[in-house]
């Protein structure tokens, strides 16, 4: 084996690359914000301040862009979870409380319809009886679906 290979794999894991590049990489494989960069990257700082700098390069060139994280993870996400689970979500990857409202108002105006189509493929029929309803509650809940919507999306499933 000769120098060349050995150094492939040393490259592949991550090891002697620049703070950029790592950042770069870790872009490469999702859309993330700034604040899950600082904790991802945090470790791998030589300089004060020399992660800040990184980062603050690549938001000016727009590599790094709140707008984007809060579109890949409602994409990623609304089909199979409710609001409030999502926006937990958003909030943890440390995105602006501004851009969470907006993204909030826009996943309410679906809930309902989300609520729906998730019970839908779960269950797809009424509960029997008030144990199965009270579990197809609890399924939604935990999905992050508002006590609101789950009554109502169980309740017209025993209309149906």
């Amino acid at each position: 084996m000769n120098a060349m290979n050995t150094a492939k794999p040393a490259a592949r894991a991550g090891l002697g690359l620049s703070l950029k590049g790592r950042a770069l990489r870790l872009l490469a494989g999702r859309e993330h914000s700034r604040a899950e960069l600082e904790r991802k990257l945090g470790a791998h700082e030589e300089t004060p301040g020399q992660l800040a700098q990184v980062l603050d390069e690549l938001q000016a060139k727009d590599f790094i862009s709140e707008a984007r994280v809060v579109e890949s993870v409602i994409n990623r996400r609304a089909a199979r979870l409710g609001a409030a689970r999502i926006r937990y979500e958003l909030q943890n990857k440390g995105l602006s409380a501004e851009r969470v409202a907006a993204a909030m108002e826009r996943l309410k105006l679906s809930e309902m319809e989300r609520a729906r189509e998730v019970w839908r493929k779960k269950f797809g029929e009424p509960a029997p009886d008030a144990a199965g309803r009270a579990r197809q509650m609890r399924f939604l809940a935990a999905r992050g679906f508002g006590g609101d919507v789950i009554r109502r999306v169980v309740a017209q499933a025993d209309d149906v």
